[in-house]
This record gives C-alpha cells, structure tokens and sequence, in this order.
C-alpha cells in the first residue's frame, strides 16, 4: 500500500488538470456571484454558478486590466480559463484569462456603466454647459489631419465666416493611443487659450472605432474645458459619451462647423436689412423735424420778434396789476378781519368790565374770590378796580337772603 501526503494529493491532481487539453483551456458560461474587487492588488475573486452547480475563479491583475467592462455580481458572461487546484487548501477553481459578457458586448457593457457613473457624478448636467460665442475670430479643431471631417470642417468654416482663424492640431482618433491625444490636445488649446470655441470629433465607425471618444479621461477633460466644446463623433445616430460631456453636441462634423460659427451671408443680408430700416426712420424723423421747422416759421416769434416782445411785455404789463390789485384787496380784507378781532376781544377784556363800576375780590394769597364762602370775618381783601387797588378787612358777611339787623 502506497500512502502520500495531502501535499502530494493535491500537486497530482493539479497536474492531471493542466495536461488535460480539454480543459487548457476551457470556456465557462455562468452568472458571477460572491464578486469581490481586490483593489490594492487588482485581483478578481468570484465565483461561477449555474442552476445545478458553482466554481470558484479567480482573475489576476493582469488580465483583469484588459477587461472593457466592470464585472458586477449577476452579471452573465463567459470566461475562457485553465482548471487547477490550489494545492494549500485543495480547492479546486478556474484561473480566468478571459472574461465576456455573455449576450451583450463588453463595450456595450462598459459603455452603459461608464455613462451611468459619470451622469451620477453630474457631469452631463445642463447646468454645466457654457454657451457658444456669437461671433468667434478663432476656431479650435481637435481631430484626425487625414479623414474626411477635418475636410468637411474646414471648408464650410471658410464659406460661411471666412473672418474666422482655423487653429488646428491633429491627433489619433482611434486606437489606444488616442485617449491620451485628445486630452493632450484639449488641455493645450485650453493652456494656450488659442480658440474661442473647440470642435472635436471624427467621422463615423463601429463602436471600436469610435471608443476612443467614450474613454472616461476624453469625456473629463471635454468637460473640465474653459472653452466651449462642440462634440461631433461619426453619424447622426452615433452617441459618444463625449457628446454628453461636451457644451453641445453635433450631429456630424460637418454639422460642428455650422454650429460653430455664423453665416457671414446671413449676416449680410441681416446688416443690409437694418441699414434700410435705419434709413427709413431716418428719413421720416427728418421728414417730421422739417414740419415742425416749418411751423415755427410761421409764427410770429420768429417772422416777427419785435412784435413778439411787445405782445409779451403787455401781458406782463396785465398780470403786474392784476396782481397788485390783489394784493391791495387782499390787504384790506385782513385789516377789516383784524379790526373785528380786536373788537371782540376788548369788549370780553376784564379791564373793560372793572372801568363799569365792578371790582374783583381777591385774597392776601392772590385767589380769586367768588363767593362770601370763601372768606372770614376779619379776612383781608384785596379789590382790584380799573385804576387801582384797595386793601380792605372783612368786618362782617352778610349772606344774600339774611337780614343784616
């Protein structure tokens, strides 16, 4: 009887699964589960499951930074792996190299959830976006020097508004190398300030080709631009995450360019329009300033001044003793109400009253005396007469009604 160790268990059963072509490798479709993001080291752990069974797997940094798309737990998918054993624990698993969305493409994928996030974060917000120039001098055009849209933007930047200066830099529009082209070129152009407004884009392509305007750094910096940017990537049908990133977004370069800048005919025709416009009015408010002149003309104030002086010195002649007249009757009216006053207010005078024989009575403290109640016999008077007064003493008080004998 042969007796081995646990070790060499599990170094044997891993080699009989990696000399097994069958399994060299081998492609699993399941739905991923227990997903677990190592992000120190960059490792993916998870695990593979069906209706009946389930794998665990592992993906190393390596591979996982080739993935287009962020695996998510439930997602389905199809992985192209080697079946080994870990030989400390025995645990059997697949070492994936490989990972694809199983029914919906990986770019498709990564575009959905790039989108999502970023639209989270508020990027997209209209609120962001800065208005277009109305009349630009410079025009900035980020993209390929060989395609057709660098052709079609310039072109209809020179028939429509020849004033405009074309700054352009090329740059790769597909490819790996482009993301980091596209950002070099929008921040140079923001860097220089070279441009009033931006156009970036390309013709159009398969959703590889045009990837290069979904990568998160391109649709960061389109949005971090100080200068308006107008996105303009393949057809009509074409939606990059740079076009929602962007100020505005084009239907096609060609379409940019038309955005960009304004029609120097139009502007021609709205100029000459205005002139006439401005001619017309001129020419009724001198029409009218003539009538008026006109006017004046005929009256005597300017055919004949003198005339106009004399008429002018005789109304001021009327109103001179319409008024003094006023002033005259006006005068005597106050006098009269004066004198009336007075009257009334001398016949009511206490001085008045005394100079007919009455006298006032008023105590050694100074009240006034109004009744035998307020005094006693032997009180000392005081009676005020119209040119003088006399001191008197109360000797006796005869009350009206009472006999005196």
């Amino acid at each position: 009887m042969r007796v081995i160790t646990v070790s060499q268990l599990n170094r044997y059963v891993k080699m009989l699964l990696q000399e097994d072509a069958a399994l060299t490798p081998v492609y699993v479709s399941g739905e991923i589960s227990n997903f677990v993001n190592h992000y120190k080291s960059g490792h993916l752990y998870f695990s593979l499951k069906d209706e009946n069974a389930l794998v665990k797997a592992v993906m190393f940094r390596t591979y996982a930074a080739r993935l287009a798309f962020r695996p998510e737990g439930g997602m389905k998918v199809i992985v192209r792996a080697k079946a080994s054993v870990y030989e400390k624990d025995g645990t059997f698993q697949l070492y994936v190299e490989d990972m694809q969305p199983d029914g919906v493409g990986a770019l498709q994928i990564a575009y959905e959830q790039l989108k999502k996030r970023l639209q989270e974060e508020g990027l997209f917000d209209a609120a962001r976006k800065k208005a277009l120039p109305p009349f630009p001098t410079r025009i900035g055009v980020i993209t390929s020097p060989t395609g057709a849209a660098v052709r079609d933007i310039l072109n209809i930047l020179a028939r429509r508004y020849p004033p405009a200066q074309v700054v352009f830099l090329p740059v790769l529009v597909q490819g790996e190398g482009a993301p980091p082209q596209l950002v070099a070129a929008l921040e140079r152009m923001n860097r220089e300030k070279a441009a009033d407004v931006l156009i970036i884009g390309r013709g159009g392509g398969s959703l590889e080709e045009l990837w290069a305007f979904n990568d998160e750094r391109v649709c960061r910096a389109v949005a971090a631009s100080e200068i308006p940017v107008i996105s303009a990537v393949g057809h009509e049908t074409d939606f990059t995450l740079c076009d929602f990133a962007a100020d505005l977004r084009a239907p096609t370069p060609s379409a940019a360019a038309e955005l960009a800048v304004p029609d120097a005919a139009e502007l021609f025709l709205s100029l000459r329009q205005t002139q006439v416009q401005l001619t017309v009015l001129m020419r009724s408010r001198l029409e009218k300033v003539r009538t008026e002149l006109q006017i004046l003309h005929r009256q005597k104030a300017l055919s004949s001044p003198t005339y106009y002086v004399e008429q002018m010195a005789m109304q001021l002649d009327l109103l001179t003793r319409s008024f003094e007249h006023s002033a005259k009757t006006a005068l005597q009216d106050a006098h009269a109400q004066l004198s009336a006053l007075a009257a009334k207010l001398d016949a009511l005078s206490p001085l008045k009253v005394l100079s007919r024989g009455y006298a006032m009575a008023r105590t050694d403290g100074g009240r006034l005396v109004t009744s035998v109640a307020d005094i006693c016999k032997g009180d000392t008077l005081y009676m005020d007469m119209c040119d003088g007064t006399l001191v008197c003493m109360v000797q006796d008080i005869q009350k009206e009604g009472t006999d005196n004998g």
